[in-house]
Parts: C-alpha cells; structure tokens; sequence
C-alpha cells in the first residue's frame, strides 16, 4: 500500500544558519533529507539550494552539499588518512600529508591515523564523518542524528564542529531527538509529524508561543521547555 512520507513541508534555511528538524520517529526527517540530498525524487514540490533547482540539476546541488548518515560505511581497506584524502579529491580539495594530519588533530584522531574506521570508537567515527562530511565546506551541511549515542563530552565536541561549520559561512540542518541538543545549537526549529510541517520559530518563540496551551502545562514541571511543546504538538504515544 503507498504511504505519503512527507506531504507539504516547506521551510527555508538562511546563510549561516542551524536549523532543526524534529519530529517523532517516522515523522519524515530522514524522508525530507533524503529528498534534499536527490537520493529521493519527490512526486510534486521543489528544492532550491543556493539558487539552483536542485531537481533538475542535481551534479551542481550535491557539489554544495555535505552529508552525515546515522551510520556511515567507508572503504574498509583504508585507513583514516587514506580515507580524508581520497573524499577531499573527489570535492577538489588538495591535501597534502601534512594537511591531512592536521584535519586529524583537530577532532583528536591524529594518533589514530593509520587505523580503519571499524577499528576506532563510535564517538570517533562521529568525529571523523562529520569531518569527511565538511572537508570542502559546503554551502549546507545535512546531519542525520549525528550525536545519537555519544557520551556528554562527544556530544559538546559535535556542536562545536558544527558552530565552526557555521562560521565558516556554511548553512546546518540536523536531526534530533535530544531537546537539549536543539536548543543550545539551533537558531531555529522545524517540527513535522506525520509528514506535515506542524510549526517553526526559534526556541525561544516556541516555548513562548505554546507555553498558555493547556497541553503544555499539563506536561510541564515548573517553567514549560522545549520537549514540553514537542510532546504537546506531537503526542506522548509510543512510535516505532
């Protein structure tokens, strides 16, 4: 039986800016990077980035684009400098030995250069493919839960790697579950559920904007949050 995954979501993300996509699971998160990313082509609607159609043209699109999956598979034969190199040459950029080692060294992996990516630590691999994801600072950079199972200092590691991305003039839009994890690095949140956009505004304006709704306030324990108006919007029933 044909299901519609995403019907109607419309948003747009400005230069420079972290937008987060939350949602229940099977909301249409992972749908709707999927259809920005062209490894799905919508049956009506339209994406543009950076001005271009990314539909009908989807070689210029992909060129500005940088993806992190939930879970990432590389050459297996390689080792993690082997691997930075070869996705640096297929974006154009040159790195030398000397610059590869660097890249490493700054998410902490330098020592572990010589090693597979099988072989290092699931906070590791994080580390590494959001390197890989960013190694030609792309115009937008599409993160699929790229936190999900790290420890407290894993995870603080990841926002400041995606804070440079946004400093180095690039645009972030992530997927989460921790409503933590969208307050402190979103400027902006975008919530769908069922496959329909439900709202969108900063935090801030979120919580402000529902925190009188009688829903919220039966959830909330003292001032309303963000997970607060999340549950009310989207409902406490269990989804698989």
């Amino acid at each position: 039986m044909d299901r519609t995954a995403v019907d109607g979501v419309g948003f747009a993300i400005g230069r420079g800016e972290i937008v987060g996509l939350l949602g229940p699971n099977g909301a249409g998160k992972t749908s709707t990077l999927s259809v920005i990313e062209g490894l799905w082509k919508p049956a009506a609607g339209s994406v543009t980035i950076d001005g271009i159609d990314a539909l009908a043209h989807p070689l210029e699109v992909k060129s500005r684009l940088g993806v992190q999956l939930q879970s990432s598979g590389f050459q297996p034969e390689l080792n993690l400098a082997q691997i930075l190199r070869l996705y640096a040459g297929v974006y154009g950029v040159r790195m030398t030995q000397a610059d590869t080692l660097d890249a490493l060294d700054g998410i902490g992996l330098e020592q572990e250069a010589r090693k597979r990516f099988k072989d290092i630590s699931g906070g590791q691999q994080q580390r590494f493919s959001l390197l890989i994801a960013s190694v030609h600072n792309p115009l937008l950079l599409l993160l699929d839960e790229p936190t999900s199972g790290l420890d407290p200092q894993s995870r603080r590691s990841l926002w400041t790697r995606i804070e440079a991305s946004r400093r180095a003039g690039g645009s972030v839009l992530l997927t989460t579950h921790s409503m933590e994890e969208a307050q402190a690095v979103c400027d902006r949140i975008v919530i769908i559920d069922h496959g329909k956009l439900i709202t969108t505004g900063s935090p801030t304006e979120l919580i402000a904007k529902h925190r009188d709704d009688p829903r919220v306030l039966e959830l909330a324990h003292g001032e309303p949050t963000l997970e607060d108006v999340f549950i009310a919007l989207t409902g406490s029933d269990f989804r698989d």
